[in-house]
């Protein structure tokens, strides 16, 4: 049973929801099961420890928001401009926008990073190679600016978004489609 991956996966998106939903605190084996409609226990069987569980979960959120092959090989037979940069920006509000339990799981799991060092380890290697992945292929597309424009540009749009998913208010009276061109521009 621990090796079918169609359940796995259906385990981890229901832990995803859980962790959006609940918080850290109400991520049980109980609550995935019960949000995965699995019989109790199974969740159990698939993730020997919560430490293992997080984990898992990191790796399923980074999935989940993975732009498709598609989208990205539409975009780059685009001129490689900064409206070029401006649309992948757009795209990242657009995938937030639309997995909001993704973001909002990431954010529990940051907080939780804080109190457990295996999880930040695994959790910084993680978004520190998406990171580096990032930059890697923004310089090799050709697309304009370097290393410390992406940097900006992800510290900028992951501030975005959790205001977006948080406090949606602050920003209810700006146009934030031109605030994400304003950012391109400037950084």
């Amino acid at each position: 049973m621990r090796r079918n991956p169609e359940r796995r996966g259906l385990l981890l998106d229901a832990a995803v929801e859980v962790l959006a939903r609940e918080g850290a605190r109400g991520l049980t084996y109980r609550a995935v099961d019960t949000e995965a409609g699995v019989p109790a226990g199974t969740a159990s069987n698939y993730f020997p420890n919560r430490d293992d569980l997080l984990h898992q979960i990191s790796v399923k959120i980074h999935e989940r928001l993975m732009p498709s092959e598609e989208s990205i090989e539409e975009s780059l037979a685009l001129p490689r401009d900064k409206r070029l940069v401006e649309r992948f920006m757009h795209d990242i509000v657009a995938r937030a926008d639309a997995d909001r339990a993704s973001y909002l799981a990431m954010m529990e799991l940051r907080l939780e990073a804080t109190r457990r060092p295996s999880l930040r380890t695994a959790l910084t290697k993680t978004i520190s190679d998406n990171l580096d992945f990032n930059i890697g292929f923004h310089v090799e597309a050709g697309l304009p600016g370097d290393r410390t424009t992406v940097v900006l540009l992800y510290l900028a749009m992951s501030q975005l978004i959790v205001e977006r998913l948080t406090l949606p208010d602050v920003l209810s009276t700006v146009d934030q489609d031109a605030l994400v061109a304003a950012m391109v521009d400037r950084f």
